[in-house]
């Protein structure tokens, strides 16, 4: 198994703290709204409906985000890094999450949004980064301790800029953040951590469904969203770029706060 698929492995495992199941993304306030239809077919409908929206409004900015920290570590490899040039990165993806607030409609979806990007900064800050007893061994490249130190600072201050509500923090450019970081390439590794976000965003669908007791695990669930001819490949393509594609769904999630009784924090 390659390094990266490791990783892949890693961020997919859902012991990671990272905030993911205290979020329904809208769906219980779907489901109290009365859209769906019966209960058998909702879930699917829903996650069908909601993948399509967040794969076209959040992809490209982990696309563009990736890019930015993998520029900061072209730059360190290539020994050309100064203290300007990491303060223009800092401000390059506080540019690129601001427009992702700007896109991003309603106050409960960006709640969400940012309380799960900031825990993946917490998550690379608290246990992904290397140790600095590892950093230290023998024969390791001093550049690629370089690039891990670099890599630690930019998530730092990046969270300290969220943390002072400098920056919004939002999920997909967290996630960009993470997994540039963590060295994934902008190849097929990186259309991997693509696909795994949005596994994680179905993933968290699923989840709420089980708690809101709309399918229930022992007699099995439909196999099939409908949206495995979606590719995450198409999201750099200039002509379509990220939009909102389903505005029920934003009008939906936006009323979840007034639901009388609920569960989910969004």
């Amino acid at each position: 198994m390659d390094d990266e698929t490791f990783l892949l492995l890693l961020l997919s495992d859902s012991n990671l703290p990272t905030g993911s199941f205290v979020a329904s993304s809208g769906f219980e306030s779907y489901i109290k709204h009365g859209f769906g239809g019966d209960q058998n077919n909702r879930t699917i409908m829903f996650m069908r409906d909601s993948i399509n929206a967040y794969a076209r409004s959040a992809l490209a900015f982990v696309s563009d985000t990736h890019r930015i920290v993998q520029d900061v570590h072209r730059d360190v490899e290539q020994g050309s890094e100064q203290k300007s040039d990491f303060d223009k990165y800092l401000q390059k993806i506080k540019e690129v999450d601001d427009l992702y607030d700007a896109m991003t409609l309603n106050d409960v979806t960006k709640r969400a949004s940012k309380s799960q990007g900031v825990a993946l900064l917490t998550l690379y800050s608290k246990g992904l980064t290397p140790p600095l007893a590892f950093t230290g061994v023998k024969n390791r490249k001093e550049i690629e301790i370089e690039v891990n130190s670099y890599m630690a600072s930019l998530v730092a201050q990046y969270k300290s800029l969220v943390r002072a509500e400098s920056a919004p923090g939002h999920l997909p450019i967290c996630w960009g953040i993470l997994t540039g970081a963590l060295g994934l390439t902008l190849g097929e590794s990186h259309l991997r951590s693509q696909y795994l976000h949005i596994f994680l965003h179905a993933r968290s669908l699923l989840s709420a469904s089980v708690r809101l007791n709309e399918i229930d695990l022992r007699t099995g669930i439909p196999s099939s969203t409908g949206t495995e001819s979606d590719q995450p490949d198409g999201v750099d393509d200039k002509s379509r770029g990220p939009a909102n594609t389903w505005p029920l769904g934003e009008i939906l999630a936006a009323r979840h706060d007034l639901q009388h009784s609920r569960i989910f924090n969004s």
